[in-house]
């Protein structure tokens, strides 16, 4: 096992006492990185460049080589999932994700399978292991997942939307099955994230983006509940080390005390 030279960041989430406050500020490379810009032009394509472990190990780098960060995450989408599926994520310049086959009707869902993260998205396991390799024990690496609510509403409404009409729809009218589409997504976080601890990854991240699109009342049934059964599902330590997790509810702040309790 490679020692870790900087566990600044792991020991800041075990809530031990470290020498600086830690600040994450998410940011997309794409925005901020020429040299990310050059090799995903050299790839073709965003989903390309995602599924090359090599060049998402390469993109997954280079924030530490020109910055010196505490961290590395992963370079990968939350969108995988969902693809994995079988509903065929394609990226529009300048739109976002689309998807060819949305999930709008319980016997789409119903078609859907749990998938399996060494069968289905191979290429995310090597990226992971390709990573922890050549970061050789220079910082911990990050894995991550979309929250099942987050996935669901790509998934139903066939791309990124303001008001989420489509999910909100079936969530509150048919509510059943919104809750069959999340337990298979919440099956399938859970193997996806352990096979990203085995191959590597020291700490794992659930991004809920969009749950703070819910009511109080529908972030506890429909978000917050199947994150929670993540949680309780994931491998708890590796390398001898605890393996935390983060949970992020984007505009979730009045739902702090929950989401702490959330393991």
């Amino acid at each position: 096992m490679i020692e870790l030279k900087n566990d600044r960041f792991l020991r800041a989430l075990m809530r031990e006492k470290v020498d600086v406050t830690p600040v994450w500020m998410m940011r997309q490379a794409g925005r901020y990185l020429p040299e990310y810009r050059e090799v995903r032009a050299q790839a073709g394509d965003f989903m390309s460049l995602c599924t090359n472990p090599d060049r998402a190990c390469e993109v997954t780098l280079q924030p530490l080589d020109r910055y010196n960060l505490d961290a590395a995450i992963l370079f990968s989408d939350i969108l995988t999932i969902p693809d994995a599926m079988g509903l065929g994520v394609f990226f529009e310049s300048g739109e976002g994700p689309r998807f060819h086959k949305p999930v709008r009707t319980e016997s789409d869902i119903n078609k859907l399978s749990v998938i399996d993260p060494y069968k289905d998205l191979p290429y995310v396991v090597e990226a992971v292991a390709t990573i922890r390799r050549e970061l050789n024990g220079r910082v911990p690496l990050i894995g991550f997942s979309g929250s099942p609510w987050t996935l669901a509403t790509y998934m139903v409404e066939g791309q990124s939307s303001r008001d989420f009409a489509r999910a909100k729809t079936m969530l509150y009218t048919q509510p059943e099955v919104m809750h069959q589409l999340l337990e298979k997504l919440a099956l399938s976080v859970i193997d996806y994230l352990n096979a990203q601890i085995r191959a590597g990854a020291q700490v794992v991240q659930i991004f809920d983006t969009w749950g703070g699109a819910l009511s109080h009342a529908a972030y506890q049934e429909f978000s917050l509940a199947y994150m929670e059964k993540i949680v309780a599902n994931l491998i708890t330590h590796a390398d001898g080390r605890e393996v935390p997790v983060i949970l992020f509810t984007k505009g979730g702040g009045h739902w702090l005390e929950a989401m702490a309790d959330s393991g």
